[in-house]
């Protein structure tokens, strides 16, 4: 009934301006490297300190909803995932655009994030407390085995070989382990560079190899405009017949974004890892990912955006934050004197069934934006990339100086630039580069978490039935490619 009621307050003029602003602003600021919902939402809190709690809370979550989608426009189209979540899109989504079918990936993508936001918040409106309550459940080395699988599994989605796969997902790895030691606050691998001895931010880190080598591969070679589809908007949509063949990867998809949303800490950029590389082990056709397949857009864009309403259910019902944003969300109920959590149900429950029915009415808002900006959004394609990358180059320095209001952000970004240029030269891929650096910190951390909860004992890996779950599915997922080769050698045999 107050779920009910919160729909009729949502409805009114102030608070659908104030969703719609938010979708609007957040998908913009998603599509540009450099920037995010999380920058933008930090940027906007003192202002929201003016306004109703109520439509302060919905103008902030509607940016999250629009900043996760918005990843997938500079994704796909030039190669360069305005946000971490987006890293997987790029894999299929660019070689459609390359093949001419950028609106075919852009209307894939959008339905996608729709379904995975609408499954999604679902749970999110009906489920919230005993799933929350059974992530509760979760400690130091289930969460840690979820990231060794993601870990393990990087090496399927590599462009290159296997092996070069794991070697760059281990340099990753490496670098992400420069700085104080989490546990000890002792310095390691700073070799003496006082600069350095912070750590690598990711923003920096994730513009240097993705966006800045791409700008260096681009200039270097010649300019190939990439041919666009053309028609009616009609000719853009997903059908039935698209229903029928992406539906259940979509829905599996979703629900694996869903569940992972709800893990602290985890974040979408794993949720698209996990369901891009279910998608892919199930897949007749593995070999056909990051070539061009639909099956990878879907999977990617149905699974972060589904973490999203996934990420709400702790911080709502027990104030703890899934995401890097939840954790700025709780800052923004805090500023407005309220307590997230269980009591946050009682004691503002216009609050907690507001933010609720805003985050179904920012998924339509977005998904109407999105479909009806699909031509003008594919046409980023055909403007040169003379007027493109200054203007990219601006915004990424723009956005690390902001980081930490220094120039030695802005020269790390340069320098993985440079090296991100050259491991795509020595056809090393850097998606994997990235997930190992984002996902080593969050291994460790758990790691020793559970070595010292445990006495240093790693038998409850296999004793604790959550963590020995995700180690038997690791090894499946693992070794399901294998599986299906050797099936389909004998039948051909």
């Amino acid at each position: 009934m107050q779920l009910l009621d919160a729909f009729v307050n949502v409805l009114a003029p102030a608070p659908m301006f104030f969703i719609f602003l938010g979708v609007l602003l957040g998908i913009v600021v998603g599509a540009i490297p450099g920037l995010g919902g999380a920058m933008l939402i930090a940027l906007l809190l003192p202002v929201t300190f003016y306004m109703d709690s109520v439509l302060a809370l919905m103008l902030l979550v509607s940016i999250y909803v629009g900043s996760v989608s918005g990843g997938l426009i500079t994704a796909i189209m030039l190669k360069m995932p305005g946000t971490p979540s987006a890293v997987m899109t790029v894999l299929d989504g660019y070689p459609m655009a390359q093949q001419g079918r950028a609106g075919r990936a852009l209307s894939l993508g959008i339905m996608a994030s729709f379904v995975g936001g609408l499954v999604s918040w679902l749970f999110l409106a009906l489920l919230s407390p005993p799933l929350a309550d059974f992530a509760l459940k979760f400690g130091p080395y289930e969460l840690f085995t979820l990231v060794l699988m993601a870990l393990v599994l990087i090496a399927t989605i590599a462009e290159g070989t296997l092996v070069k796969g794991l070697l760059i997902a281990l340099f990753g790895m490496a670098v992400a382990m420069v700085g104080p030691d989490a546990s000890s606050g002792v310095l390691r691998l700073n070799f003496g560079f006082n600069a350095i001895s912070g750590g690598f931010s990711l923003l920096p880190v994730l513009l240097g190899v993705f966006v800045i080598s791409q700008i260096i591969e681009d200039v270097l070679k010649k300019e190939v405009p990439i041919q666009q589809q053309g028609g009616k908007l009609t000719e853009f949509m997903p059908t039935a017949a698209d229903a029928k063949k992406h539906g259940p990867n979509a829905l599996r998809s979703s629900l694996i974004g869903t569940w992972i949303g709800v893990l602290p800490g985890v974040g979408s950029a794993i949720a698209a890892i996990v369901a891009y590389t279910t998608a892919k082990s199930f897949s007749k056709h593995p070999e056909t990912f990051g070539t061009g397949e639909e099956a990878g857009i879907v999977a990617a864009e149905s699974a972060n955006n589904a973490s999203v309403n996934g990420a709400l259910i702790p911080l709502i019902t027990l104030g703890i934050p899934g995401s890097v944003i939840d954790a700025i969300l709780i800052g923004a109920l805090v500023i407005h004197n309220l307590q997230p959590g269980p009591l946050l149900f009682t004691n503002s429950p216009e609050i907690a069934y507001g933010v609720i029915a805003a985050a179904l009415v920012a998924n339509f808002m977005m998904a109407a934006l999105m479909f009806a900006g699909v031509r003008p959004i594919a046409r980023i394609a055909t403007i040169s990339r003379a007027y493109l990358f200054p203007t990219i180059i601006v915004c990424c320095v723009i956005g690390v100086y902001s980081l930490s209001n220094s120039m030695s952000s802005v020269w790390v970004m340069m320098v993985f630039g440079v090296l991100g240029f050259i491991f795509r030269r020595g056809g090393f891929p850097v998606g994997p580069f990235v997930l190992g650096y984002i996902l080593a910190p969050l291994a460790e951390k758990e790691l020793r978490s559970g070595l010292m909860l445990y006495d240093g004992s790693l038998m409850p890996l296999i004793t604790r039935p959550i963590s020995l779950f995700f180690i038997v599915l690791t090894l499946v997922l693992a070794f399901w490619p294998l599986v299906q080769a050797r099936m389909k050698a004998r039948r051909a045999a």
